[in-house]
């Protein structure tokens, strides 16, 4: 067999049954991506003799005697870029940059026409992260990158640090790199949603040829933890084992089997023999919390941290502010319905994986696809009663996150495989294993009871809340407590009221996903309170902005005080103006006999976690004059790294490219608790700041005891330090500090309290047809506060991306669980993601705010766009039909039948 693949000539047979795909990453090309294995994401994407194929379809043996140009390949043999590795770069389209080979492939490859129709063009590539925009603009050629002169980067269109290696398919994810030696590990998943492990037989499974190992519960640690990763343990259940001898959802992980191949270890999961005594099972939360429902865990609720084991309730909360009975009976209208949001999967294109090994001076070291990496070292630490020195944890660049990697899923198996065997060992999820093995967004039932006068004015607001957190309670009462927070404080009623469940099922586990609780709320609040408005015949939006909370006002919620959160910066009125003229402006078209409608919603959101989120970073001078920055925060889309930067060239007057970002590593600096909660800006960057000033600080002090002048008379400058006499280069002043025994570095530390507020409107036309339920989007308009905007470009890029994921999660997707608790979901063309064609062009507009608290008066703003689109889109949807839809997602199906049992009369549309 002979396969020249970009350039150079490979003649090793495949294994039987290889795809190309593998064949290719085993050979050292790994910008081909694993998404799926299925052909449905596109991220592995290459050209066999030009062609564009998925080639974790496509047969390995049928490249014989065939070129194969992998994205490595595409730019040419003196290192100029491929003119569409260039738009890409120019666009910055792209944020993880995991399927970013997929589409650059793909679009090498279209003709003319087929750039004419995109929707068609990228039908088989998926993006979770850009809501594809980038990426259209990338490939009509739109430079947004900009350049901008030293100490001036804050507030400019930087482009991404990694840019060029994800272009060219030389950034390095979890999985993209050799490791000697390695073995592979696959794990052996729960068949029942309840059940006890009574005997488990692994003698066939350790005759399997390459076998090394299986591990059972009968190897795992005795102690329980929690797979949810905070600064604070005490905030999650102490409730799962690393393998346990009770299983409480299909698709627990029973054993793993380590052996010298994927295909060995599979087989010896096949052989392992277990019985199991069925237990009874309980999958509706509400069923859930009866006297006499089967108990999820049967343990002690002081120290498993279990609020009521016997009621399968983890966590729950329970306040009142005023008398909701008195302002119900103050109300001159009240409106009460029930909200139900489903589960969804993060689907981050990069799966869940670790792989570890011991290095030269004999420490664990993981590498692993993680938001959380000194987290999770903490938590190795303590399951293994290892000292911290002895493990190092490091994220490569990350494909993808939204949360879901905010857990400890593999890296603690993994862990125990290694410390066993002293071998390096591999874990990665497949896509399957990432629908019913990992975790989802908590699915919420809403109660939601408003009352207001006749003059609009909000007399009393009342929830109860129950959320199903599945079979385990990492995240659900974090996430219970947060979306009755901001939810309810950011409107102004003197009578508020909130009943708040997280209920333990034996489902899959769900977890930390974007928006953190309030996404799913605020779809009930918002559409009550537009409701409420047309009961009062009041404008909905008008309605809102009268009860809205105004700059240094109280945020109240009777969930609980959080008293270190403020409105540092009050952005609020400037989103509902937005949305004011987007419903002034014309008509758009819409086809002959479809409804139209609009809709709006806002949103409030905490910029950091409570009780404390911590950074460090450290900038030091390096002898050629540069700087080097180092941080704990991950990067897998977020745009930190690019930041960091920013402010970093600010504080120390230089350029970008002169600033050396180390990162995700426990070894680059003391702690950093995570990229998550919208904290990489607002926390990490406030480091990053602190470090930068000080660096800069110590330069111009030693310049001025070293030149004998007055330190007000030098300053920092490009490469140099200005004086009346003249320049000191940095790089002179390294050598004159290292001849005294002097190293220019400082650290900075930033602890998450004092926190602000950032806030978000979104509105939308629709366009729907009564007689098949299609829905068309005909405008997006999305406010966001974000404070200072320190790179728009990427800021934008995080709001249309949300945006659309929030889409998803409106429209269609929706993680199925049939009658047993088995996950029906469990592929990509069975889960419905947004594709390109899906998702509109969103118009961004960012408000003049600067924050009292942030980093250079910056906010936050990954989370928070997703929060409003839900209930935006059903207002929109309510105009439109007259109906008003309480569930999710709102698929054409289900919109259909409402409206054909709709007792409505159909208005006609409305003309452009």
């Amino acid at each position: 067999m002979k396969i020249e693949i970009n350039g150079s000539s490979f003649t090793e047979d495949p294994r039987p049954g290889q795809c190309l795909r593998t064949y290719l990453r085993e050979r050292g090309w790994f910008g081909v991506k694993k998404g799926c294995d299925a052909g449905d994401c596109g991220a592995c994407t290459v050209h066999v003799d030009g062609e564009p194929v998925h080639s974790c379809l496509y047969p390995a043996f049928r490249a014989d005697g065939h070129t194969v140009t992998t994205v490595e390949g595409l730019a040419a043999e003196d290192g100029e870029l491929h003119p569409v590795q260039r738009k890409f770069l120019d666009a910055q389209g792209f944020q993880c940059g995991f399927c970013t080979a997929g589409f650059l492939m793909t679009t090498a490859a279209l003709n003319e026409d087929q750039l004419t129709d995109l929707p068609r063009a990228f039908k088989g590539s998926l993006c979770r992260c850009t809501g594809y925009r980038a990426i259209e603009d990338a490939v009509r050629g739109v430079c947004h990158a900009e350049a901008p002169s030293a100490g001036e980067a804050v507030g400019r269109n930087l482009p991404a640090p990694a840019g060029p290696q994800v272009v060219t398919g030389t950034a390095r994810y979890t999985f993209d790199i050799d490791v000697p030696d390695l073995l592979h590990m696959k794990l052996l998943r729960s068949p029942h949603a309840h059940a006890r492990i009574t005997t488990i037989d692994t003698a066939a499974a350790l005759q399997v040829p390459g076998v090394q190992a299986v591990f059972t519960h009968y190897d795992a640690p005795e102690r329980h933890f929690s797979t949810a990763r905070h600064e604070h343990p005490t905030e999650d259940p102490d409730d799962t084992r690393v393998l346990d001898d009770t299983v409480r959802y299909i698709g627990q992980r029973v054993a793993a089997v380590v052996a010298d191949s994927e295909a060995a270890a599979e087989e010896g999961c096949r052989r392992i023999e277990v019985t199991y005594e069925t237990l009874p099972s309980v999958l509706d939360p509400e069923e859930a919390m009866h006297p006499g429902a089967p108990v999820v865990h049967d343990k002690d609720a002081t120290m498993a941290r279990i609020s009521r084991p016997q009621n399968n309730v983890v966590g729950e909360a329970h306040g009142e502010i005023g008398s909701v009975e008195t302002g119900f009976a103050e109300a001159d209208a009240i409106y009460e319905d029930t909200y139900r949001t489903q589960r969804v999967q993060h689907a981050s294109l990069e799966t869940h994986g670790a792989v570890a090994w011991f290095d030269e001076d004999n420490r664990l070291t993981v590498r692993t696809s993680s938001q959380t990496p000194f987290l999770t070292r903490r938590a190795l630490c303590a399951l293994y009663d290892l000292p911290e020195e002895q493990v190092r944890v490091v994220a490569g660049r990350v494909g993808g996150g939204f949360g879901g990697k905010q857990e400890m899923l593999v890296e603690d198996i993994v862990a125990l495989a290694v410390l066993r065997l002293r071998r390096p060992v591999k874990l990665e999820y497949t896509r399957a294993e990432q629908f019913y093995g990992a975790t989802t967004r908590h699915p919420f039932t809403i109660n939601v009871k408003a009352g207001a006068r006749r003059n609009g004015q909000l007399t009393a607001l009342q929830l109860r809340v129950v959320s199903n957190t599945g079979a385990y309670g990492n995240h659900g009462p974090a996430v219970m407590f947060h979306s009755v927070g901001e939810s309810m404080a950011v409107y102004r009623a003197p009578h508020k009221k909130v009943d708040a469940f997280s209920v333990y099922t034996h489902t899959v586990p769900a977890g930390a996903f974007r928006g953190y609780g309030l996404g799913q709320v605020m779809f009930a609040v918002e559409s009550a309170l537009d409701e409420l408005a047309r009961q009062l015949d009041l404008d909905p939006l008008e309605f809102k902005a009268k009860n809205i909370i105004g700059p240094g006002e109280p945020m109240l919620s009777p969930g609980g005080e959080e008293k270190d959160l403020h409105i540092a910066s009050y952005g609020l009125d400037q989103c509902v103006s937005i949305v004011r003229g987007a419903q002034t402006d014309p008509w758009d078209a819409a086809p002959d006999g479809w409804l139209v409608g609009e809709g709006a919603a806002l949103a409030m959101i905490a910029t950091g976690p409570p009780g404390g989120h911590i950074a460090d970073a450290k900038a030091s001078l390096l002898p050629d004059g540069g700087f080097d920055l180092a941080v704990g925060t991950a990067e897998f889309g977020n745009g930190t790294t690019t930041v960091h930067r920013q402010i970093a060239a600010g504080e120390l007057a230089t350029t970008v490219d002169r600033i050396t970002v180390r990162q995700s590593d426990t070894d680059v600096v003391r702690h950093d608790t995570g990229a998550f909660a919208s904290t990489g800006t607002v926390v990490a960057g406030k480091a990053t700041l602190r470090a930068s000033r000080a660096l800069a600080d110590q330069l111009l002090d030693f310049t001025a005891a070293h030149l004998q002048l007055p330190r007000a008379d030098c300053t920092l400058a490009e490469e140099a330090v200005l004086h009346p006499g003249g320049r000191l280069t940095l790089k002179e002043l390294h050598a004159a500090g290292a001849a005294v025994g002097v190293e220019f570095a400082a650290d900075g530390h930033f602890g998450g309290t004092p926190r602000s507020v950032a806030f978000n409107a979104q509105w939308f036309r629709v366009a729907v047809d009564p007689g098949t339920g299609e829905i068309r989007i005909l405008r997006s308009v999305h406010a966001a506060d974000a404070g200072k905007v320190m790179n728009p470009m990427q800021c934008r890029g995080q709001v249309e991306g949300g945006v659309a994921q929030a889409l998803g999660a409106t429209l269609f997707e929706n993680v199925r669980i049939d009658e047993q608790g088995a996950v029906e979901t469990a592929a990509f063309r069975r889960y419905r993601l947004p594709q390109y064609a899906d998702v509109p062009r969103t118009e961004v507009h960012f408000m003049e705010t600067a924050d009292a608290i942030g980093p250079l008066g910056a906010k936050s703003m990954s989370e928070s766009p997703f929060n409003p689109v839900a209930p935006a889109f059903a207002n929109a949807l309510r105009d439109a039909t007259g109906v008003r839809f309480t569930g999710l997602p709102l698929t054409r199906d289900r919109v259909w039948r409402a409206l054909a049992e709709s007792p409505r009369t159909s208005r006609p549309p409305v003309s452009p």
